[in-house]
C-alpha cells in the first residue's frame, strides 16, 4: 500500500519506540502535522512556546529516561530557534532525532519563503545529517538517524525533509523492532590488563568520572571498581548523580566550581582513573599545570576524546561499563591507609572553609534575603525523589553542589554549552517522559529566557515546582566582574520590576514570594502537592558568591574559597 512521506515519518518515529514528540507546526511540516493528528492515539505531540523550548523539552525527555528525543519544526526560521537545543544536546552527548520541514526540492537554493541550509547551518554540532530528496529513502533514513543517535558516544542528528517528500507517496514496510546501536568498542585484555597494573601499583588513585557513566548505564560497576582499588570518587557536572551524593567515597564535583576536597584528592593523587569524561576547561583549570605529577588512564567510548585535552599515560576506547567490570575483576583488592587518612583531612578542610565562607556571606546579606543553600536544603528535604533541572549561572552551581542525588538521570543541566534557558522546556520535557515532579532552579536571568514555556506547562498540567534564585542581577558574570574586574559591573544589574508569581497566575500557573524558610517551606508544600506548574520567588543577595573557584587559568593551588 502507497502511503505519503509525512505519513512515513510518523509510522516510522512510532516504529522506533517514539511515544512523545515535541514541536511547533508551520507550512512546510503542516502534512506531518496532519499525520500527527491522525495518529494522537499513538504518539503524543506537546506543542510549546517556542521551537527552543520543544529541542529542550526533547533533550529533558532524552536525559530523564535515556531514549532519543524527538522535536519537530518547519523550515527557516522554525529549523534556526532549533539550533541552540541541538547544540546544548552536541556538547551533553544527548540523543536526540530532530526533523524539520523544507521548501520543495525544485525551490532549494532559489531563496525561497522560509527557506534555509538547516543541513549546513547544524553541521557542525550533529553527530550526521540528512536531507532527503527521495521518498524511497525516507524511512531508512530516519532509522538510520535513530541508530547514530544512540550509538557509542550518543548525540543529536537531524533529518531535514523537502516538503514534496512528505506529499509523495510509496510503498512503506513497517520493521517490528526498533534499530538496534551499532556494535560497542570493547577494551583488549592486554590494554585492561595495563590498566590494572597502574593501579595496582598507586598509593593515591583518584576515580574521576563523567555523563559516559550514566548514558553507559556503569554506575554499578564504577563504585565496584572505587570499593576495590580503595579509591575516592569525584565527577564533572554531567556526572552528578551517576553516584549516590551520600556514597562515602564520593567527595562530589570537581573543578572551577566543585567541592574543595574532590579537586583537592585529585590533585594529590598519583594516578587519576577517568572514565567516560573529556577533561573540559572547567574541570581542569590550567591544562599545564593540571595532574602534572600524576599518571592518567582515560577511558572513553569516544576516541576522538583521548588525548584532546589532557594526555594521558593509558588512553583507552571502550565501553565504560564493560571496561570498569573487568577491571574490577582484575585487581587485587587494596587498602591505602594514608590516603584514606589525606582524604579525611581534605574533608575537614573542606568543611571548615564552607562554614567560614557562609558565616561571611551571612554577615554581608540583607535580612530580607534567603541563603542558597539553605534554599536547596529546604525543598530537597520536601521533594522526595523528584527530578531535578537546573538553567545556567550560579544556582546551576549551588544547586549541583548542594542538592542531595540519589539515582542516575535525576540531575538534567546544561554542562557543555552552558544554555541559559534550558531548565523549564527539559523540565517540561522530564515530566512529560516519565510522570513525575521536576524541580526547576533557576534564576531571574536564566528564566527571563524561558518564562514563556509556562504557558507550555499550564497547557500540559506539568507538575513542575519553579524556585528562582531572584538576585536582580547577572550574578554568574557578576561574580567575575568583582573579582576579576574590579567591580566593573557592565550591564549585568537587570533593573528589572518582574513580579514572577503574578507572571505565573497571569500564565494560569500558581505562584508566590518566599523571604523566609517558612513562608518557602509552606509555599514548596502547596507546590508539592499541586498538579501544575508552581513558581516560587525566593530574594538572594547580588553579592552572593559561588564558592569554590578556580581562578581563570587557575589550578587548584590558588583555589578561591572565600572573599571578603
Amino acid at each position: 500500500m502507497k502511503i505519503s512521506g509525512a505519513k512515513i515519518v510518523v509510522e516510522t518515529l512510532i516504529e522506533q519506540g517514539c511515544d512523545t514528540v515535541f514541536g511547533y507546526p508551520g507550512g512546510q511540516v503542516i502534512h506531518l502535522f496532519d499525520e500527527l493528528y491522525n495518529a494522537r492515539d499513538r504518539i503524543k505531540h506537546i506543542l510549546t512556546a517556542h521551537e527552543q523550548g520543544a529541542a529542550h523539552a526533547a533533550d529533558g525527555y532524552a536525559r530523564a529516561t535515556g531514549k532519543v528525543g524527538v522535536v519537530i519544526a518547519t523550515s527557516g526560521p522554525g529549523a534556526t530557534n532549533l539550533v541552540t537545543g541541538i547544540a546544548t544536546a552536541y556538547l551533553d552527548s544527548i540523543p536526540m532525532v530532530a526533523v524539520t520541514g523544507n521548501v520543495s526540492c525544485d525551490l532549494i537554493g532559489r531563496d525561497s519563503f522560509q527557506e534555509v541550509d538547516i543541513v549546513g547551518i547544524t553541521m557542525p554540532i550533529t553527530k550526521h545529517n540528512f536531507i532527503v530528496k527521495n521518498i524511497d529513502e525516507l524511512a531508512d533514513t530516519l532509522r538510520t538517524a535513530f541508530k547514530i543517535a544512540k550509538s557509542g558516544r550518543p548525540g543529536p542528528v537531524l533529518v531535514d525533509i523537502p516538503k514534496d517528500v512528505q506529499t509523495a507517496l510509496c510503498e512503506h514496510e513497517s520493521n517490528a523492532q526498533p534499530v538496534i546501536p551499532y556494535p560497542l568498542n570493547f577494551a583488549s585484555e592486554e590494554m585492561l590488563r595495563r590498566a590494572a597494573d597502574m593501579i595496582n601499583s598507586a598509593e593515591r588513585p583518584y576515580i574521576y568520572f563523567g555523563g559516559g557513566v550514566i548514558s553507559g548505564k556503569a554506575s554499578a560497576q564504577v563504585i565496584a571498581l572505587a570499593e576495590k582499588a580503595d579509591a575516592p570518587m569525584g565527577c564533572s557536572l554531567m556526572g552528578l548523580s551517576a553516584v549516590p551524593s551520600d556514597h562515602p567515597r564520593f567527595l562530589g564535583m570537581q573543578g572551577m566550581h566543585g567541592h574543595f576536597a574532590s579537586s583537592a584528592a585529585e590533585a594529590e593523587a598519583d594516578l587519576i582513573i577517568a572514565l567516560g569524561v573529556r577533561f573540559s576547561d572547567r574541570a581542569t583549570g590550567n591544562n599545564k599545570r593540571f595532574a602534572k605529577n600524576c599518571s592518567i588512564i582515560h577511558i572513553d567510548i569516544d576516541g576522538a576524546e583521548l588525548h584532546k585535552n589532557i594526555p594521558a599515560t593509558l588512553a583507552i576506547r571502550s565501553d565504560i561499563k564493560d571496561s570498569a567490570e573487568r577491571l574490577a575483576a582484575m585487581i587485587e583488592e587494596k587498602k591505602h591507609p594514608e590516603w584514606e587518612k589525606r582524604i579525611a583531612e581534605l574533608r575537614t578542610e573542606e568543611q571548615k572553609r564552607t562554614e567560614s565562607a557562609l558565616k561571611k556571606a551571612a554577615a554581608r546579606k540583607s535580612e530580607v534575603c534567603l541563603s542558597p543553600y539553605d534554599i536547596i536544603d529546604t525543598v530537597s528535604a520536601l521533594a522526595g525523589d523528584s527530578i531535578v533541572v537546573t538553567d545556567v549561572g550560579q544556582h546551576q552551581m549551588w544547586t549541583a553542589q548542594r542538592y542531595p542525588l540519589r539515582k542516575p538521570r535525576t540531575f538534567l543541566s546544561s554542562g557543555g554549552l552552558g544554555t541559559m534557558g534550558y531548565g523549564l522546556g527539559a523540565a517540561i520535557g522530564a515530566s512529560a517522559a516519565t510522570g513525575k515532579r521536576t524541580v526547576l532552579f533557576t534564576g531571574d536571568g536564566s528564566f527571563g529566557m524561558d518564562l514563556n514555556e509556562l504557558a507550555t506547562a499550564v497547557s500540559q498540567s506539568t507538575p513542575v515546582l519553579i524556585v528562582i534564585m531572584n538576585n536582580g542581577v547577572l550574578g554568574m558574570v557578576r561574580q567575575w566582574q568583582t573579582l576579576f574586574f574590579d567591580r566593573r559591573y557592565s550591564h549585568t544589574t537587570l533593573e528589572r520590576s518582574t513580579d514572577f508569581a503574578k507572571l505565573a497566575e497571569a500564565f494560569g500557573a500558581r505562584g508566590g514570594h518566599a523571604e523566609s524558610i517558612e513562608e518557602l517551606e509552606k509555599l514548596a508544600e502547596e507546590a508539592l502537592s499541586y498538579n501544575g506548574p508552581f513558581v516560587i520567588d525566593c530574594p538572594v543577595d547580588r553579592d552572593e558568591f559561588v564558592l569554590p573557584m578556580l581562578p581563570p587559568d587557575g589550578s587548584v593551588g590558588n583555589i578561591i574559597t572565600e572573599v571578603e
